[in-house]
């Protein structure tokens, strides 16, 4: 496919569907944290259950526009449109106010302590990698 007359990369395709599948497993992890019935909550071991117990409902916008957002990013990635670099930044910016609230009002940071970093780290730096590609893509012109 072209546009005009430069080449589109494969790796806005590569990355779009991935990134695509990605955030729509984290769609999914938040409905089902949401929509959570009581008898999973009660099946969870005591730690992550209180953890779960003091999230408070203002924390889920932020989890929801971090998921939600990546999902429309990477349409508009898919789409070749340069709202997808905003949409993804406002994803990260939420999904950097979730984490860091998530270890400052609730008991994850006590209960985990360093070792509950390496995966919020990962979502952030993907995140980041998002939205770095989808700006590099604008500035080279595939997003229009």
């Amino acid at each position: 496919m072209e546009t005009g007359s430069m080449k589109v990369p494969t790796s806005i395709w590569i990355v779009g569907v991935l990134a695509l599948l990605w955030n729509l497993i984290g769609v999914a992890a938040f409905t089902m944290q949401v929509a959570m019935p009581e008898q999973a909550l009660a099946a969870m071991p005591a730690d992550q259950r209180a953890i779960y117990e003091a999230t408070p409902a203002w924390l889920y916008l932020f989890y929801g526009l971090a998921t939600i957002g990546g999902v429309l990013g990477s349409i508009g990635l898919l789409l070749r449109r340069r709202w997808a670099v905003p949409v993804y930044l406002l994803a990260l910016v939420a999904l950097v106010v979730q984490v860091l609230a998530s270890f400052a009002v609730t008991p994850a940071w006590t209960t985990g302590g360093v070792s509950s970093l390496g995966f919020p780290v990962l979502l952030v730096a993907i995140a980041l990698g998002l939205w770095w590609f989808a700006r590099y893509m604008a500035a080279r012109g595939v997003l229009r």
